[in-house]
């Protein structure tokens, strides 16, 4: 199913300590993750598989999960899907460069492709696309701005200290 096919999509608002999050999915798995109150084209209409999220993203912003357990399906090129996947193998409270995800999908000369892949990565925080920082170690742009990224950092850096609230 596309994107373009919503009429099997349903989602939820939820707030969180870094604003709204409209999450989108079908009956088994998430699609999107959207910064903000998006009004989307989908029924306004929670199920099973959002409910699951909402709690984990909860459990998440308390510090009380390190580890998401999500059935998803992120839409995207076969490129994307490569990068997106090498993500998810950044661990919590680690960081890693365009460079180095780059290198891990062996393409190391694509690292502005893989910058552009992070950047439209639709399931922001389950793939955890805030944990990838320039080769210089700055900060660089994230979807949900670059407040929001360093929140969430902070959240991962501080581990088990009481999370984010």
């Amino acid at each position: 199913m596309s994107m373009q096919d919503n009429s099997r999509l349903h989602s939820l608002v939820m707030s969180s300590p870094i604003g709204e999050l409209t999450l989108v999915a079908d009956q088994d798995s998430i699609y999107e993750i959207r910064f903000g109150h998006d009004d989307c084209a989908t029924v306004p209409r929670t199920n099973a598989i959002l409910e699951l999220a909402k709690q984990q993203l909860e459990q998440y912003f308390v510090g009380g999960r390190q580890h998401f357990d999500l059935s998803m399906r992120p839409q995207g090129t076969l490129f994307q899907q490569q990068v997106w996947r090498e993500l998810l193998m950044v661990g919590y409270g680690e960081l890693a460069s365009y460079q180095d995800i780059a290198i891990a999908i062996g393409n190391p000369k694509a690292v502005r492709a893989v910058g552009a892949a992070n950047g439209r990565n639709p399931i922001p925080i389950v793939i955890p696309c805030h944990r990838i920082i320039g080769s210089n170690g700055k900060l660089t742009g994230y979807a949900g701005g670059l407040r929001i990224k360093e929140q969430l950092l902070g959240l991962e850096n501080a581990g088990s200290k009481g999370g984010l609230l």
